[in-house]
């Protein structure tokens, strides 16, 4: 009311420069808006009364934030901006907070009496950014100096028995460390957590251990081997000239000792291999039929070191000679040749069957090329093939192959391919297969994930769920913990299904009753899920809702993806890792480079959090122009 008594509002009000009608107008629209928050919010007493009395404020806040984005609010905002008020858009921790203070300046604007309204509000512009802090920190632990973002590393294989790389990577800044159960196993994943744990001691730090059940994987069966085939192929400049000669490792046949500086190992016979010497030359006829030959370069532990200067394909059962020097085995057979893995070569327009069993393998063909049966694969878990429907979309290997489903019958589902490249594309084993448009009715637990549990409940901060679709995958997962004493545990929600991301409300409040809980975005099988061209808008909204909730986030998937695996990152993936700043954390992947990639992160996110703070710009002084010598 202090406001009403300010000689400059009264005389801008007097002298018409408010629109007063405009104003009023403003204040019925928003008084309505505020009545729809607390009937919306009334409908969801359920949901909210089960998120528990310490999450209440946060349940009723994201009640509110549903309320206000159930209409197009770009009008009003149109209108509040122009009056240079709030135009609500960046509300999400302090809904009807924001909405009162907007309001209250209305009134005051116009005349109109108005009462603090505080009293109804679950959250304001400080307790909302201190819900979501709180639960932050809960989750991962305190942010370390200078960055409030935190990093989780995926950890590879190797790190159940490399504990120095885990130090690394703690001493390089990595906060949360996630053990992926799809991979490994349990004795693995206790030694990587017992690493974890030591390095975290060690440096004096807090660094969480997440572990990701696997979840009801749809993922493409076996494939039939392709033929037992090696290539040898030396590298060459662009005018053809010999550069680096293939190098070619020798050893006994059933010698599993490494040929060091070998790119590629043939077994052969050891007597034969005892009598070669370096300088001694191998002649033998590929499986072309063209006339080859290797040099003896060095003899080494285990075996012998050869150069290959002509490119030349070996097969089990290719006979290697002894040229020039009388000994008592000139010759052996080429031994142990692994067979080429599996795949089957897709074009758009063919047919590729979907069966419950069996192994996979490429269409057959007739007169004139006519493809008389078409390629089959089998499905990791072939009741998803009685709940699908013709006219759904399939997609594979990350979306990298699409198609529809054209017929469902006994034998199978026929899908026809619609999306790959001109030159056609390989479908490997162990591929990932979405079915975006099908309502599957899968376990949200499965029978490993539940053994999974019992290592997760003993050594793990935070327990992964993967592909949860609905609030009972959530309340499940809770009372597995519960029936195992680990109730506390924190939980992971990862968003991956266009059916999870559809239902992200009442995931967010059927985690809420946990002890911690945050919502990973799984930017991969959401993307293939909802459409590449969807995906931003996607991340956007899961980033907005979760702010309403005050539940923390992690912005996951091919974040630096290549500078993690191959040394350099794209400008594309450096903006991308910008914007994972108004996550709470950030989600690296497995890679040889990974400590360059945490480093380059690292610094990214410190410097863009003097820019960003989730939605908002944050307007620090300037250096790269020298503003003051404008003037």
């Amino acid at each position: 009311m202090d406001m009403l008594m300010d000689p400059a509002v009264q005389a801008a009000h007097a002298g018409g420069g408010w629109d007063a009608p405009a104003c009023h107008a403003l204040i019925d629209e928003l008084l309505a808006l505020r009545q729809a928050m607390f009937e919306h919010e009334r409908g969801l007493a359920a949901w909210i009364a089960e998120a528990g009395e310490p999450r209440a404020p946060s349940a009723r806040n994201l009640a509110h934030y549903l309320a206000l984005r159930g209409t197009d609010l770009r009008g009003l905002q149109e209108r509040l901006a122009r009056l240079g008020l709030s135009s609500l858009g960046r509300s999400e921790s302090h809904v009807l907070a924001n909405l009162d203070k907007v309001l209250g300046l209305l009134h005051v604007l116009t005349g109109r009496p108005w009462q603090n309204q505080s009293g109804d509000e679950p959250a304001g512009f400080g307790s909302g950014r201190q819900h979501l802090e709180g639960r932050t920190e809960a989750l991962f632990g305190a942010p370390p100096a200078g960055r409030d973002v935190r990093i989780m590393v995926t950890l590879p294989s190797t790190a159940a028995h490399d504990a120095a790389l885990i130090g690394a990577l703690v001493h390089a800044g990595m906060d949360v460390a996630r053990i992926n159960c799809a991979h490994d196993d349990a004795p693995a994943w206790m030694a990587m957590a017992s690493h974890v744990r030591r390095a975290a001691a060690a440096g004096g730090r807090s660094v969480k251990v997440l572990m990701d059940l696997a979840g009801p994987k749809i993922r493409t069966g076996p494939i039939a081997a392709g033929p037992a085939v090696l290539k040898i192929k030396p590298r060459r400049d662009d005018y053809g000239q010999l550069t680096h000669p293939a190098l070619v490792g020798l050893r006994a046949v059933g010698s599993r000792v490494p040929v060091f500086g070998a790119g590629a190992v043939i077994e052969v016979d050891p007597l034969w291999l005892e009598q070669l010497r370096a300088g001694d030359r191998i002649d033998f006829v590929d499986a072309r039929a063209a006339d080859r030959r290797m040099t003896v370069i060095d003899e080494r532990a285990g075996g012998v070191l050869l150069e290959c200067r002509q490119t030349a394909y070996l097969t089990d059962g290719t006979w290697l000679r002894l040229h020039g020097r009388d000994v008592p085995t000139p010759d052996t057979p080429v031994h142990g040749l692994p067979p080429a893995q599996g795949r089957i070569r897709l074009y758009r327009g063919d047919t590729l069957r979907l069966t419950r069993d069996g192994l996979g393998h490429g269409g057959s063909h007739g007169e004139h090329d006519r493809r008389v049966a078409p390629a089959c694969v089998p499905c990791t878990l072939p009741e998803v093939l009685d709940q699908v429907r013709k006219g759904e979309r399939v997609w594979f290997d990350d979306g990298r192959i699409g198609g529809v489903i054209r017929r469902v019958a006994a034998r199978g589902v026929d899908v026809e391919i619609t999306d790959a490249p001109d030159e056609g594309v390989d479908l490997l084993s162990d591929k990932g297969i979405n079915l975006p448009d099908s309502a599957l009715a899968l376990p949200a637990l499965t029978a490993k994930d539940r053994e999974d549990l019992d290592v997760a409940a003993r050594h793990a901060d935070i327990v992964g769920l993967s592909f949860v679709q609905v609030a009972d995958d959530v309340r499940m997962l809770r009372a597995e913990l519960a029936a195992r004493g680990a109730q506390a545990l924190a939980i992971m929600l990862k968003i991956e299904t266009r059916r999870g991301f559809e239902h992200l409300p009442e995931l967010l409040y059927a985690a809420m009753g946990a002890g911690a809980a945050g919502v990973m975005i799984a930017r991969g099988d959401l993307a293939v899920e909802c459409g590449f061209e969807r995906m931003a808008e996607v991340q956007e909204e899961i980033l907005w809702a979760c702010e309403a909730a005050h539940m923390p986030v992690v912005w996951a998937t091919q974040v630096l993806e290549s500078l993690a695996k191959r040394g350099l990152a794209s400008r594309a993936e450096i903006t991308d890792a910008a914007m994972g700043e108004r996550a709470e954390c950030v989600m690296l992947n497995k890679g040889a480079h990974i400590l360059e990639a945490m480093r380059t992160l690292d610094d990214v996110l410190r410097r863009m959090q003097s820019h960003q703070a989730k939605k908002r710009p944050l307007m620090r002084a300037l250096k790269s122009w020298n503003l003051a010598g404008a003037r």
